[in-house]
C-alpha cells in the first residue's frame, strides 16, 4: 500500500479548498489501498474519446466526474450502456454541458455486470474513532438498513462475522445459479477502508455504492471520499 501517495492526493484537493475528493481521486486512493475499483479513464476533452473507448471495451458507462457533484442520476450526469463511439460523443457533450461551470471531467469507466450490489462505508465518531460499515448497496441501502459496524482496526474474524450479522447475507451465498461472493477480498476491503481511516486523519467519511459482485468478485462501481 501506498500510504504517501494517498496522503498527497487529499492534501491536494484540501489546499485547493475541497471537502470531498472527486469518484475519479477517491478509487485512486481505494486502489493504493488494495482495493479493487473498476478501470477507468478520466477525459477531459473531446478528442480523448476514440482512444479511451478502445482501451476500455465496450459497453461503457460515462459519469460526470466533479468534487462538486456528489449525486450524479438526479443530475442527469451518468450514461449507462454506452456501446458505439457515436454513443460514447454524444455522451461526452451531454455530460459536459450538464456539469455547465462546475471544474470537471468525464469519467469512463467499464461496465460492471452483476445483480448483486453492496455497501462499504467508514465514518468516524467522535468516541470511537473510525467505524466501518457493510451492507446491502444500490437503491436498498436507504430503504432497509440492513448494515453492521465495526471499529478499525479490524481483523479478518470481524470482517466475516459483519457479513453474517446482516439480515440479507445469503446474498453472499451461491444461488440461482450465482457464485458465493469471495469473501477474502470482501474482508481485505472491509480491513483496508479501515486502515484509510485510522492512518490518514483528514478522511472523515468514505461511500462506496455499490459495490458490485461481479460473478464472485466484488467491485467498487462508484466513490466517495470525504475530508475534515
Amino acid at each position: 500500500m501506498n500510504k504517501e501517495s494517498a496522503i498527497r492526493i487529499i492534501s491536494n484537493a484540501l489546499q485547493a479548498g475541497r471537502k470531498t475528493l472527486s469518484e475519479f481521486e477517491s478509487k485512486q486512493v481505494l486502489a493504493l489501498y488494495d482495493i479493487p475499483v473498476t478501470r477507468e479513464i478520466l477525459l477531459m476533452d473531446k478528442t480523448e474519446v476514440q482512444k479511451a473507448a478502445q482501451e476500455i471495451g465496450y459497453p461503457l458507462v460515462m459519469k460526470g466526474c466533479s468534487a462538486a457533484v456528489a449525486h450524479k442520476t438526479e443530475k442527469g450526469l451518468i450514461h449507462v450502456d454506452v456501446r458505439t463511439i457515436e454513443e460514447a460523443r454524444n455522451a461526452f457533450d451531454k455530460i459536459m454541458a450538464g456539469l455547465k461551470c462546475m471544474d470537471g471531467a468525464v469519467l469512463m469507466q467499464e461496465m460492471v455486470s452483476g445483480k448483486r450490489e453492496l455497501v462499504i462505508g467508514l465514518s468516524r465518531d467522535e468516541q470511537f474513532g473510525p467505524c466501518v460499515m457493510f451492507g446491502l448497496g444500490g437503491i436498498f441501502t436507504e430503504i432497509l438498513r440492513d448494515i453492521s459496524f465495526r471499529k478499525a482496526p479490524l481483523t479478518k474474524n470481524d470482517a466475516l462475522k459483519m457479513m453474517r450479522e446482516i439480515k440479507g447475507h445469503k446474498i453472499l451465498y451461491d444461488i440461482r445459479g450465482m457464485e458465493a461472493a469471495d469473501t477474502e477480498i470482501l474482508s481485505r476491503i472491509l480491513i483496508n477502508v479501515g486502515r484509510i481511516g485510522l492512518e490518514i486523519g483528514d478522511v472523515q467519511e468514505i461511500d462506496l455504492n455499490p459495490v458490485i459482485l461481479s460473478g464472485a468478485k466484488p467491485i467498487v462501481v462508484d466513490a466517495l471520499i470525504v475530508l475534515k
